[in-house]
């Protein structure tokens, strides 16, 4: 009997890497989840505060950014937790809690931003109010940022049961989405910001984001381009236009046709070579590597702990 062991699938010990090793930061943004549910539904007048309403924002313009921490409904804010601890436990190791933050509120903020500008266009195509009186809260949008960053890192790997490489995600979200906007009125609140929230994250990652290490800005790599996101055979008329919006940003491309980095009149911009862009994501799915190898390591120790503890008692 002193030789039985517990056995590696123990309930808990499987699911150990999924339950731990949570960062602090999401820990803390999840509690801020909470409770700004919780006042919510004691003081359900404050969502006009704190929600993102149109016809509101001119002077209550920090809608903006606390539209994106509180959530209407319990099931909103059980997903925005989860998603939050789950994505931000692959990303804020890769690319820092600083980083991780300024993403968070940068996205936020254009997220909704973009939300605000796109109910007050419709307003006035439409003139029906309920564009403008709409509360549009949650924070769906970031976490639709973060698949985006998912897709940045590693882009072929498969997720879920159906085997789903990462770089679909993001697309999918959106399709999704929008199918479900048809036949379910409140996935029309969602749509807005789940597109703007995958297009702004991309837009910060593509363009703006910003390794310390290496002082590299944006991912110019054609596996991380507009196009990417769409089936192969409309890339074709999906990159002429995309190109132009690029040329806007990030200057021309030599006249050869080849692809030699972001460059402004002559010289190239830091953060132009696609070799690099590759080397960063090769580093990200190798953190992520070692990250669940460590995990792995812990959950063994964990089992010889509690088999140990079992041969004492026995």
């Amino acid at each position: 009997m002193s030789g039985i062991a517990l056995p590696a699938s123990t309930p808990g010990s499987g699911t150990f890497s999924l339950l731990f090793g949570f960062t602090r930061l999401c820990k803390g943004l999840s509690l801020l989840f909470l409770v700004g549910y919780g006042l919510l539904t004691v003081f359900p007048s404050a969502t006009a505060y704190v929600a993102l309403i149109p016809a509101r924002t001119i002077p209550f313009a920090w809608n903006l950014i606390t539209a994106g921490f509180v959530d209407q409904s319990l099931p909103g804010v059980i997903i925005s937790i989860i998603g939050l601890l789950l994505l931000g436990k692959q990303l804020e190791p890769i690319w820092g809690p600083r980083e991780f933050l300024k993403f968070i509120f940068l996205v936020n903020f254009l997220t909704y931003t973009c939300a605000f500008v796109t109910a007050i266009i419709l307003y006035y195509i439409s003139t029906q109010e309920i564009y403008l009186y709409t509360p549009l809260s949650g924070f769906h949008g970031v976490l639709c940022g973060f698949l985006v960053g998912i897709k940045q890192i590693i882009p072929d790997q498969e997720l879920g049961v159906f085997k789903i490489k990462s770089k679909w995600i993001p697309s999918l979200c959106i399709l999704l989405a929008s199918i479900l906007s048809f036949f379910v009125l409140e996935f029309t609140t969602y749509l807005p910001t789940i597109i703007f929230g995958v297009y702004t994250g991309w837009f910060y990652l593509r363009y703006l984001q910003r390794k310390p290490e290496t002082s590299i800005r944006g991912d110019p790599s054609d596996e991380f381009s507009f196009s990417s996101f769409f089936p192969e055979f409309l890339r074709p008329i999906l990159d002429p236009i995309a190109s132009i919006l690029h040329r806007m940003l990030c200057g021309r491309f030599d006249k050869a046709g080849e692809n030699k980095g972001y460059t402004s009149g002559a010289s190239p911009l830091p953060g132009s070579d696609p070799i690099e862009a590759s080397r960063r994501r090769e580093r990200g799915a190798r953190a992520l590597e070692q990250r669940l190898a460590a995990e792995k390591s812990s959950n063994s120790e964990t089992t010889e702990e509690l088999s140990g503890k079992g041969d004492e008692n026995v």
